[in-house]
């Protein structure tokens, strides 16, 4: 397996690779290294000004995003708080300045940015990094001499008054309430993001102040429903030279505005007055503890990503990296001032004058006034081109065509070969198939299960992907949502569940349905993660109206969000619908149809009928007969006692997967079988009393 990639911010841009396998691994760096030398940027043609013939001229390679409300305010909230350097304009570029950008400028832009003294190079794995210098040294540093590349970013002048400002966005026809399309934002511009424990500090202040049903602003915005959900911009964001704070609201009415300014002036003064509870604290840094711990497939990319806006401000990525150092510092500072975090509040939102009140409403003559802009700028052009470079232009569109036309040489790209995988024989464990993944696993147990769809009634498919959305978020057992949200956070990295179709690659009508439960907790906290998942098998709190309204309206909007950024693959998934009964399902599940039914939902008066109808999914889906095999990862001394325990309850019939961890460690409290745990109260509170 291997890939590459790009990843752009407003200042950076990223160039991943990774394999496991070593040749690829080293050929895509290779690849990666070309990036410095700039061969393309030699041949490149700026599509300004294209003719399919010459009395037709079109503006080509030039992308809108007039449909994208989101992405377009969360950038006018950016030119706007940082108005007077890099960040004043569009990093991707302008779609309407794109045109103006000469050659010469796309050339000498390459030369001074993408030059390796400009650059930073980062490797995660278990590769002697000596072997990277060399290649890094020989492929592109030993090529170049060091030159300044003048890219530095100055910090933006505080301003002495808050300021406001308006925009204006395309209608959206998928919005939740036609009525309620406007934004609101109030941004706060904080410090800068090189000074490391202070990021820290307010990335965490961020969370305790918007993540959540606990937290103060879901409380007193998104509770009272005056909006769909928070803006499109919202929390602490450290990816600028100076991190800023925004909060506010999305599918609003007009009317609200005031109000909405009101609610966020007076939540700040409530947390200045009244701070935050202990448990929640502990429940962050308990996130954070899950997050080190936690190494996906992506650990290393992740780790990247973390450190690039400050590394390339000249921040040191050591003291980053140094997470846990962070943590102790910021537990002494609450110990040694309980008020620590409020004196924060006050002094980056209620005395701070650097302060953006950005709304946003809807135009229905956006989308006009957009292509007459377009067509202005077309024409500046046209007009300002004699009838030579209108011939140029043309015949420089054929041979672009006919370099497009032809098939490229596609064996310089790296490819993985069935050789160069080792050959394994599937192992068993007293005749129970059995997957073995050894990998550490820094004392965390993850958990899934699957649950069958095949015996659900036809009329309820379309209602579980909601069902799979709000199952662990409206309470459980003795808590409510807001209780039940505090303890997973507390003794879990995440419990969610998932609608799943995954066709049979060998029968094309065949494929397997259900949803998928997963969590991950540390060690000492697994009977409390199966304490959780029983409760929410046993008694789900389906029928609090009020919180399952909250809940739609925030989907429904979250997914007329998201048809702009993932455009291709509902078209791709609505296409594939009528191709296989695994097509037809997804469409259903993850398609425009679902869409459309959330959004109709989101606009029932009432929701009655819809709690059956989740509390009809629960009957037929959280039950023991039900449930396909559990994944565990647990440690190999233990393995041997789980297959023995699982084969001592019902399930003994089926088969179990399980992924076992390569380094042993102490044996957890939790000693039995996990589906049967799920079902047995009386197993469950015995073994939390122990």
């Amino acid at each position: 397996c291997h890939f590459r990639l790009l990843c752009t911010q407003d200042t950076v841009s990223l160039f991943p690779s990774w394999s496991i396998i070593l040749h690829p691994y080293f050929l895509n760096i290779s690849m990666l290294l070309c990036l410095f030398i700039g061969n393309g940027v030699k041949h490149i043609r700026l599509k300004q000004v294209e003719m399919l013939s010459p009395l037709e001229p079109t503006i080509s390679g030039v992308l809108f995003f007039q449909s994208d409300n989101e992405r377009l305010f969360a950038q006018h909230l950016q030119n706007k708080l940082l108005p007077d350097h890099t960040y004043s304009v569009v990093s991707g570029g302008e779609p309407l300045a794109i045109p103006d950008l000469t050659w010469e400028q796309l050339k000498q832009f390459h030369a001074t940015h993408y030059h390796p003294s400009n650059a930073r190079f980062f490797t995660y794995g278990d590769l002697p990094l000596e072997n990277h210098l060399k290649q890094i040294h020989e492929e592109a540093l030993s090529k170049f001499e060091r030159i300044d590349p003048k890219t530095e970013v100055p910090s933006q002048p505080h301003w002495t008054s808050p300021r406001e400002d308006h925009v204006t966005c395309s209608p959206d026809a998928l919005a939740p309430d036609q009525t309620k399309q406007n934004s609101l934002c109030v941004s706060y511009l904080l410090g800068d993001i090189t000074d490391t424990f202070e990021g820290f500090t307010l990335s965490l202040l961020s969370s305790l102040m918007v993540s959540g049903p606990n937290s103060p602003f879901y409380k007193s915005l998104i509770e009272p429903k005056i909006g769909s959900d928070f803006s499109s911009v919202v929390g602490y964001d450290g990816s600028t030279k100076e991190g800023s704070f925004s909060i506010g609201l999305q599918g609003m009415a007009e009317q609200d505005t005031e109000k909405v300014k009101q609610i966020i002036s007076q939540t700040i003064d409530h947390i200045i007055e009244t701070g935050f509870e202990e448990e929640r604290i502990e429940a962050l840094l308990h996130k954070i503890e899950i997050q080190i711990k936690h190494q996906s497939t992506n650990f290393g990319l992740s780790l990247a990503s973390y450190i690039a806006s400050s590394w390339n401000h000249d921040g040191d990525p050591v003291e980053l990296l140094r997470i846990s150092e962070s943590v102790a510092r910021f537990r002494q500072a609450l110990k040694e001032n309980p008020r620590f975090l409020q004196d924060k509040v006050k002094l980056y939102f209620k005395e701070n004058t650097h302060r953006l009140t950005l709304s946003m409403s809807p135009d229905h003559d956006y989308t006009e006034k957009q292509a007459t802009a377009e067509d202005q700028k077309l024409q500046q052009k046209v007009q300002a081109l004699t009838d030579k470079d209108r011939e140029k232009i043309y015949q420089k569109g054929l041979e672009l065509l006919a370099a497009q036309s032809q098939t490229q040489d596609a064996s310089c790209l790296p490819a993985l070969k069935v050789s160069d995988i080792q050959p394994t024989t599937p192992p068993h464990c007293t005749g129970v198939p059995v997957q073995l993944c050894e990998q550490p696993t820094n004392g965390l147990v993850y958990f899934r299960a699957m649950c069958s769809l095949n015996t659900l009634p036809e009329d309820l498919r379309l209602y579980v992907p909601l069902f799979c959305s709000v199952l662990t978020k409206m309470g459980c057992g003795a808590l409510d949502y807001r209780q039940q949200a505090q303890q997973m956070e507390l003794r879990t990295g995440g419990m969610s569940a998932s609608a799943q179709v995954v066709p049979d690659s060998a029968h094309i009508d065949t494929f397997e349905q259900g949803i998928l439960l997963s969590s991950s907790c540390l060690e000492r906290n697994l009977p409390h993660m199966f304490h959780l998942w029983s409760d929410i098998f046993n008694s789900p709190h389906f029928e609090n109206e009020e919180r399952l309204r909250v809940l739609v309206t925030m989907a429904a909007q979250e997914l007329a969000n998201g048809i702009s950024y993932s455009g291709h693959m509902y078209a791709m998934t609505r296409a594939g619908r009528h191709l296989t009964p695994a097509g037809d399902l997804q469409e259903t599940f993850a398609g425009m149809e679902q869409v459309k039914f959330v959004k109709r939902i989101a606009e029932m008066p009432d929701l009655s009928h819809v709690i059956r109808t989740l509390v009809r999914i629960k009957r037929h889906l959280l039950n023991p007969d039900n449930m396909r095999p559990v994944l565990l990862l647990i440690h190999q001394m233990q393995f041997g006692h789980q297959i023995h325990v699982w084969r001592r309850f019902k399930f003994a019939a089926l088969p179990v997967q399980k992924c076992v961890s390569k380094a042993p460690s102490a044996p957890t409290a939790f000693g039995g079988n996990a589906a049967s745990y799920l079902f047995s109260s009386s197993q469950r509170n015995a073994e939390l009393s122990e």
